[in-house]
């Protein structure tokens, strides 16, 4: 398996996009300048997320040597595109590249994946307002209740009730995060002072459990503390 970025290359595709910081990002990248690259893709992902800005902002960063920022570019690609292949292929290769482990999830989170976000939430409210239209609709509107009413109203509710554990899945996951330096300290308290539990590495994965005063108890396969707010990154920025 071979990263797309070691092959030099963007996607061709998104060089078209409007906007100056991509095009920026498209020039500096081919150039080798992955520094001012990954700048340009970042600040494009913020005002305009999309899911091939953040997969050419991970290679820019895997380039330059940044295994955690990498990987959390693609997995946010992934967020928002589960269908982007070359982000799966890049996160599996720096895996194993890197020796780490891919992020523990539930099985509820698993189906939480077969779907954008979006598809899920447009599921749910078309199959529940179809429930509830073709039960409540005949009687305000004075017409006999047919049996395909009924039918179809129990397999809306049914579908509604099925896409519930991929809410919950899409709720739990954007609160999985990424070290973003090797080595960070986990802590077992929120001060510099406080004993280190153990190290943790580029790119391991951390799910957030709470916040206080600049730090963030996390919980990984291995131990759980405390790292500073800035050394971890989540899948779903957080606003604090």
């Amino acid at each position: 398996m071979v990263l797309a970025v070691l092959a030099g290359a963007v996607l061709a595709a998104e060089a078209q996009a409007d906007g100056n910081l991509f095009q920026e990002g498209v020039a500096a990248y081919r150039s080798g300048d992955y520094a001012r690259a990954a700048d340009a893709f970042g600040k494009e992902a913020v005002l305009r997320p999309a899911s091939g800005t953040l997969l050419n902002l991970g290679n820019a960063e895997w380039q330059r040597g940044q295994t955690g920022r990498a990987i959390l570019a693609w997995e946010r690609a992934r967020w928002l595109d589960p269908f982007n292949n070359q982000a799966r292929n890049n996160l599996a290769f720096a895996r194993k590249t890197a020796q780490l482990e891919s992020p523990r999830l539930t099985w509820f989170e698993v189906v939480s994946t077969w779907l954008p976000n979006s598809a899920w939430a447009w599921i749910a409210a078309l199959s529940l307002w179809t429930a509830v239209g073709l039960v409540t609709l005949p009687g305000i509107l004075r017409a006999p209740k047919a049996a395909w009413h009924q039918a179809v109203a129990a397999c809306g509710l049914a579908v509604f009730l099925l896409s519930l554990p991929a809410h919950l899945g899409i709720h739990t996951r954007s609160k999985l995060g990424f070290i973003l330096e090797k080595d960070t300290p986990l802590r077992l308290t929120p001060t510099q002072e406080a004993q280190y539990v153990t190290r943790l590495a580029a790119g391991e994965p951390a799910r957030w459990v709470r916040y206080s005063r600049g730090y963030v108890l996390v919980r990984t396969s291995r131990a759980a503390g405390w790292v500073e707010q800035g050394q971890l990154g989540l899948t779903v920025p957080s606003d604090r």
